[in-house]
């Protein structure tokens, strides 16, 4: 039997647990339900958080760009970031292999074939790809959303069965619950232009995205017959409870 493909996205919120440093307990909590997942799950992770590794770090002087700082920033913070999966998920028996990309790698046939190639290479082998948009040289990330579109873009070029984004809250929330302070969950949908509307301009402390750059994502996913789930990445066990339905969560299909 193959097993069942997840393009998991992991935001900087999630990373972080909404503090001011990457949480090595949530790392673990990620490896940890990968491995006692992996006899019928392969997964491949987009991962933010760079820039949030730097900063715990480092205090950068500059007379430049803002842009150029935070670029700088996750110059600093990638190998941090990826040092501490692969010191968390070699403790479970995982194995982790980064992959840095741009926007315009998708925009080639000759690139989109060589990550294809590349990525399943790397996960028939046991590999889990971590991958992060390449923000030293290209700026899209920081600016335009907290990886959730390259996410989608690598689900769809990748075929993933599910494209499951994790977040800061139990998913989507109807406006209506939002304004009255007791936020409910949209738990399936499939008319994103009614979901839209739900949705609030708000961004999140650490992230660039919000839940617009999300269902941008799952508009990309959605046209390639993917389901994308957007669960709450905070609480321990998350990607296990959402496989077996035991959590809130938004599913778009």
């Amino acid at each position: 039997m193959s097993k069942k493909r997840i393009l998991l996205k992991i935001g900087s919120n999630t990373l972080t647990k909404e503090t001011n440093h990457i949480s090595r307990g949530k790392v673990e909590d990620i490896g940890r339900q990968i491995a006692g997942l992996q006899d019928k799950y392969e997964f491949i992770i987009v991962s933010s958080g760079a820039i949030a590794a730097a900063k715990q770090f480092v205090k950068l002087e500059h007379n430049g760009e803002e842009i150029n700082v935070k670029q700088a920033l996750a110059s600093i913070g990638q190998p941090h970031l990826m040092r501490i999966f692969q010191e968390n998920f070699r403790e479970l028996g995982l194995f982790t292999s980064q992959c840095l990309l741009s926007y315009s790698d998708f925009e080639k046939e000759e690139s989109k074939i060589n990550i294809k190639n590349t990525i399943n290479v790397l996960v028939t082998n046991n590999f889990i790809p971590i991958i992060n948009e390449n923000d030293t040289v290209s700026t899209d990330e920081i600016k335009f959303g907290d990886n959730d579109k390259l996410a989608a873009l690598t689900a769809t070029l990748l075929q993933a069965d599910l494209l499951m984004i994790a977040t800061n809250t139990d998913g989507i929330y109807t406006k209506t619950s939002i304004e009255h302070n007791v936020p409910e969950t949209i738990k399936s949908v499939n008319n994103l232009t009614n979901l839209a509307k739900e949705i609030s301009n708000e961004k999140s402390t650490h992230g660039t995205g919000g839940m617009q750059s999300k269902i941008d994502a799952a508009t990309i996913a959605q046209k390639a017959n993917i389901e994308t789930w957007i669960v709450n990445g905070i609480n321990d066990n998350f990607i296990v409870d959402a496989l077996n339905n035991n959590s809130q969560f938004t599913k778009i299909q």
